[in-house]
């Protein structure tokens, strides 16, 4: 099974026509990360049981928190930052050091929208105030002193930070204890595998030729990308892209109208992904720049 454009030889292939080696070299893997290891380790694992150059996580988690983590192979490490602009879900324990008071909930409540905050020593960026946004914050459960809480929250936010913030907020003093990520924008926990079931799929792959299970772990990469605007380009534009020339207005089939304020991702009429960009242009326009490149994915 080739994944070769035949009249374009280096485009990929329609998504769900690649052969497994092809597969793995620009795939995602939508990982239950188990507590103990870095996202970081967990990434190096997959790099090392699948044999490939690369692999990298989109969006860290502490060595104890659990849940999804989009581990991203090969040439597919290219996207992200594609990952990386969408929001995050947790599931968080509130562990208060008093008793919850009765306004709890209302209190947690006021915590939804634009809120302030400093990243804390440990971190890897500057220290400076910044907002995030907290799209949803909702109590699940209250027990003793523990509350339960799901949290909708921009990329970049800080849930330690927020617990400790409600802690302060609620009159009791807080911290965060067991936390679990249960989606990343594109992904979710609905469909997550662990780092046993990809063992387990490359070995039976490696031993009967079976591809049935590797497919359930391993999806085209495109997968991560269904959140972002596309732009549909003719294959022999993608040619051109992929010597790292723009997108020109004359090989554009299809994109939005009003250019999107994040990244777009140029894809051939079969769905494979070409590249990650920013619309500049007109897509109906006779000439001129359409997407500037950001990252050349073939």
């Amino acid at each position: 099974m080739s994944t070769m454009s035949s009249d374009r030889p280096g485009l990929r292939g329609p998504p769900a026509e690649r052969d497994p080696e092809s597969l793995l070299e620009f795939g995602v893997i939508n990982l239950d990360k188990p507590p103990g290891p870095s996202a970081h380790q967990v990434s190096a694992w997959i790099k090392d049981l699948t044999g490939l150059d690369r692999a990298a996580h989109a969006g860290t988690l502490d060595p104890k928190v659990t849940g999804v983590l989009p581990v991203l192979l090969g040439n597919a490490t290219r996207l992200v930052p594609a990952l990386l602009e969408g929001t995050k879900e947790y599931v968080a324990v509130l562990e208060l050091h008093a008793s919850p008071p009765a306004d709890l909930e209302a209190t947690i409540a006021k915590f939804e929208g634009e809120i302030y905050q400093k990243p804390p020593r440990k971190s890897a960026v500057a220290r400076r105030l910044r907002t995030r946004r907290v799209h949803d914050l909702d109590v699940l459960e209250v027990e003793d002193r523990q509350a339960l809480i799901r949290m909708d929250v921009e990329s970049g936010t800080y849930v330690r930070k927020l617990c400790h913030d409600i802690g302060l907020a609620l009159g009791t003093g807080a911290h965060m204890g067991d936390l679990r990520r249960t989606a990343t924008t594109p992904f979710d926990d609905t469909t997550l595998v662990t780092l046993h079931d990809l063992a387990d799929a490359l070995a039976r792959y490696e031993e009967s030729g079976q591809e049935d299970w590797l497919r359930e772990v391993v999806h085209p990469a495109e997968r991560a990308l269904t959140h972002i605007p596309e732009v549909v380009i003719a294959p022999s534009a993608a040619a051109e892209v992929a010597n790292g020339a723009p997108v020109y207005a004359p090989g554009v089939i299809e994109g939005p109208a009003e250019p999107p304020s994040g990244l777009v991702v140029c894809k051939t009429p079969n769905g494979a992904a070409v590249c990650l960009g920013r619309q500049v242009g007109d897509p109906e326009a006779e000439s001129g720049v359409v997407v500037e490149l950001e990252a050349v994915l073939v």
